[in-house]
């Protein structure tokens, strides 16, 4: 099973893009984050026709949402964070029937947080408290568990394509980075850091100053697998292929390989 997350920053923008990389790419679930746009306006039809005819959408107009697009069918679709009150459209969750057994599978669109030290940034510390305790008791109850998402962390200094400059900034502060870390101490694995990968690699390039072609990048999305899964993952990669692509998503699509039977 191949599972890709993929913020495409705006979907209506980038529908084309969406289908054209799934027609070269025909991963069996791809997980969307920042659709910009609400639920009665996603292309259902047009997925459909591609072959992923099952999708679970939380939409919001203008800014964020998620959604999973699945080639098999979605069951226990659950939406943001169970206990925390939230107004913006994050976090996605469903379960698919696979051959080794149910995967629980969570699609989040991490808050960006602004600047440590200022209001945004502590909401975004709120939500990842909140969303610690949720995936805690999603791993009781989901042992097969893959978290995804655009995360909006880069969790080391590899991930930083200027690490010394940018330190205490945001995406690089150590309050996020423990986040991160936290995460993993629930038993979840960064599917990507299981193999060796090139140097500088990253999933966002911003669109000011050339930074896509002078590699100014971030790694800021991931995918984290449970330890019920880790021996399972066969690789995972990230695809810089559609960052070229005229008017492109500043993020890559990430794909991690299952072996699930």
């Amino acid at each position: 099973m191949k599972i890709t997350t993929w913020n495409v920053n705006s979907l209506t923008a980038r529908l084309q893009h969406v289908l054209d990389w799934l027609q070269a790419n025909p991963v069996d679930v791809l997980c969307l984050q920042e659709l910009k746009l609400t639920e009665d306006k996603f292309p259902l039809m047009e997925l459909a026709a591609a072959g992923y005819a099952h999708c679970a959408v939380f939409g919001q107009k203008t800014y964020n949402g998620v959604a999973l697009l699945s080639r098999q069918p979605l069951r226990e679709v659950g939406r943001n964070i169970e206990g925390f009150q939230d107004e913006s459209s994050r976090v996605i969750a469903a379960t698919l029937d696979t051959p080794a057994g149910p995967l629980r599978l969570v699609n989040g669109y991490f808050v960006n947080g602004q600047a440590p030290g200022t209001e945004k940034f502590a909401y975004k510390m709120a939500w990842l408290d909140g969303l610690n305790r949720y995936l805690a008791a999603q791993l009781r109850e989901h042992p097969r568990l893959v978290l995804v998402g655009d995360f909006n962390i880069a969790p080391e200094d590899r991930d930083s394509y200027d690490p010394e400059g940018l330190r205490e900034t945001i995406h690089h502060s150590t309050p996020e980075r423990e986040h991160f870390r936290r995460l993993l101490e629930l038993g979840l694995v960064d599917g990507f850091r299981l193999f060796e990968q090139p140097e500088k690699s990253y999933t966002w390039w911003d669109y000011r100053m050339l930074g896509y072609q002078k590699n100014r990048g971030l790694r800021i999305d991931h995918v984290l697998v449970s330890q019920a899964l880790r021996s399972a993952v066969q690789a995972c990669s990230i695809d810089r292929t559609p960052r070229k692509w005229k008017q492109p998503s500043d993020h890559a699509p990430v794909t991690v390989d299952l072996a699930l039977g």
